[in-house]
């Protein structure tokens, strides 16, 4: 198995950058019958514990950047939003006072609400694609590590060795 748990979960290196399984050594390399059944319940505890408290770091971490990715897509929908309502500010007068000295007062109209409406469509799906980058919002990371733990510790079962 590969990944970052190869030599099972004490095999990973903590936050710290420890590791409580001497380098080169892995579970294989002690005979873990020959230990007393308390020992192997200590054990079993102490890096269950670190495990998960492991998995609960790369999950947070992995949220808070998806929720930066989908701040900044709602950031450019909502600059879209604004855009559109400049359209019926100053800025749309000015501009349809100037066309209207070429061509009726209507069409000029017209031509700037169709031009803001294509400026707003367009930042409206850069946003829309921000989003949906950030999505979805489950930590893909820590559910495909956990897969992989509960894998491992399948093949260190006597049942599950083969």
């Amino acid at each position: 198995m590969s990944g970052p748990y190869a030599d099972g979960p004490s095999g990973a290196v903590a936050a710290g950058g420890q590791s409580d399984v001497p380098q080169g050594a892995s579970y294989a390399d002690e005979d873990l019958r020959q230990q007393p059944i308390g020992e192997l319940l200590k054990r079993l505890s102490n890096e269950t514990t670190t495990l998960v408290k492991q998995e609960l770091e790369l999950a947070k971490a992995e949220m808070t950047q998806k929720g930066k990715r989908a701040g900044v897509g709602a950031g450019l929908v909502g600059a879209s939003g604004v855009l559109g309502l400049l359209a019926l500010g100053a800025l749309t007068t000015a501009i349809i006072a100037a066309l209207d000295l070429a061509m009726p007062l209507w069409l000029a109209a017209l031509i700037v609400a169709l031009v803001y409406g294509a400026i707003a469509g367009v930042l409206a799906l850069k946003g829309k694609d921000k989003v949906q980058e950030a999505t979805p919002v489950a930590p893909e990371q820590t559910i495909e590590t956990v897969k992989e733990d509960v894998q491992w510790a399948k093949t260190q079962t006597p049942s599950g060795r083969k």
